[in-house]
């Protein structure tokens, strides 16, 4: 209530500019009310901008196989390492608000787990949400287009990712580990951050290399070396992103002093990960598949995975978020009418803004490609409908990505009177401005499918 009430009073970038302190303090009054609970944990920190979920969850996996006890928070789920599995994420936060993070740690504490696998965002980071928290190993997965909203400038972006490194590197009790990506631009800066960097790849730079790869719709097979070690490695995760995303397990594994072995059957203990290149079968003749991906860099890297798989067409159905970075609605579209037969722009989470004006700046970027309304390009903003209207037209041999919603189960857009207040910087829950309705990708799409093929609810 008083964050909302200062957001009030205050212009917003003067907000911007005081708010990483507020949350600082609270952080400090937070871990100091309850005990400063991470305070033996060792903590595996995982930021970047596509895949920090998919390589917490094999991280977690590979540590889970070969007998730690380990607790892990990412975007999905929340599991406390106490045995009952994981739970779904209550916030739409990917790193938790303060409190909730600091109460969060404590279960992880008082269950037993002696390690903890955080996804670590730029926001977190840049908010010192994560003040005090004891990171040994710090993984980055790659940097893109994203959340400029909110930092400015990639420059400011990066600085932020790259302070989980910083962090990991001033713990001296930690590892002081830090694994890159040395195909990305940005991962040798990271590297340089902290005092045992590891950079993996599959182009020849860094220390850990993936060899040999195979990719097939199932997941990959590949050989990885470092120094005199060799992994062969089955990772049950299709597309050459996971490649790098199981790359990094290895480096974090290599850092614990896991075996090769430990190392191998640990990743490919792992066969799924909720809203992650989902497969949607109800017995019909064309491929659909729920994925996350919501940024321009994972639309590239997507389309160039499936493309080869796509026997007949490829239809993509997206969205883009309302209140996020505006500059990347057009180059989706872009992509996307580059690389699929055809566009269906849709909501994801509009917020308090239009969503016609959003397919429309999506629509601008696909024409700019060659799509024509009507045609191969179409503005559905119900995203049921979108859903449903891809199911109609495919045909045998099509495949259908359902992108940006994944794993999530609601759906953010317009409140009661968002219109009027929209010029306010209110948070998100606002009933005012915003209202969260239920939705669950995977869940309509099946109804979806069984409405096309005329199927009975179970």
């Amino acid at each position: 209530m008083i964050r909302r009430i200062v957001k009030k009073v205050i212009p917003r970038s003067a907000f911007r500019a005081v708010e990483p302190y507020g949350h600082l303090g609270e952080a400090m009054l937070t871990q100091a009310r309850y005990g400063f609970p991470a305070k033996g944990l060792k903590v595996i920190g995982v930021t970047g901008t596509d895949g920090k979920t998919t390589t917490c969850t094999l991280i977690t996996s590979m540590l889970r196989a070969n007998g730690f006890k380990v607790a892990m928070m990412t975007t999905i789920s929340i599991d406390y390492g106490d045995g009952r599995g994981a739970q779904p994420n209550p916030s739409r936060l990917t790193t938790l608000g303060v409190d909730t993070l600091v109460r969060s740690i404590q279960k992880v504490k008082d269950s037993g787990a002696e390690w903890l696998v955080l996804e670590t965002t730029s926001h977190a980071l840049a908010q010192h949400r994560v003040w005090a928290i004891p990171y040994t190993i710090a993984v980055m997965t790659n940097l893109g287009h994203e959340h400029l909203d909110y930092h400015g400038t990639f420059e400011n972006y990066r600085a932020a990712k790259k302070m989980l490194f910083t962090q990991t590197n001033k713990n001296k009790k930690g590892l002081r580990v830090g694994v890159a990506n040395a195909d990305d631009p940005s991962g040798a800066l990271f590297a340089a951050a902290v005092e045992h960097p590891v950079l993996y790849g599959t182009k020849g730079k860094g220390d850990l290399q993936a060899k040999d790869i195979k990719l097939t719709p199932q997941g990959s097979t590949y050989t990885a070396a470092i120094g005199n070690d060799t992994y062969h490695i089955t990772c049950h995760l299709p597309g050459s992103f996971n490649v790098y995303n199981s790359l990094a397990a290895i480096g974090v594994g290599r850092a614990i002093g896991l075996t090769p072995r430990q190392i191998e059957q640990g990743i490919a203990s792992l066969h799924s990960v909720e809203g992650r290149m989902t497969h949607v079968d109800e017995g019909q003749n064309f491929t659909v598949i729920v994925d996350y991906a919501h940024t321009p860099e994972s639309f590239e890297k997507l389309f160039k995975e499936v493309r080869p798989l796509t026997k007949k067409r490829l239809i993509a159905v997206f969205g883009s978020a309302g209140r996020r970075d505006e500059e990347k609605r057009g180059q989706q579209g872009a992509i996307a009418g580059r690389d699929c037969d055809v566009v269906i722009a849709t909501e994801e989470d509009d917020r308090d803004i239009d969503g016609q004006e959003i397919l429309e700046q999506i629509a601008a970027g696909a024409k700019g490609a060659g799509k024509v309304r009507d045609k191969n390009l179409f503005l559905i903003h119900d995203r049921e409908a979108a859903v449903q209207a891809a199911v109609d037209m495919a045909q045998k041999g099509d495949v259908i990505l359902l992108l940006g919603k994944g794993h999530e189960k609601s759906i953010l857009t317009n409140g009661p009177r968002a219109a009027e207040l929209r010029h306010i910087q209110q948070d998100d829950t606002d009933p005012q401005r915003v209202v969260k309705r239920d939705y669950d990708e995977v869940t309509v799409t099946r109804a979806a499918l069984r409405k096309r093929l005329g199927k009975k609810k179970a």
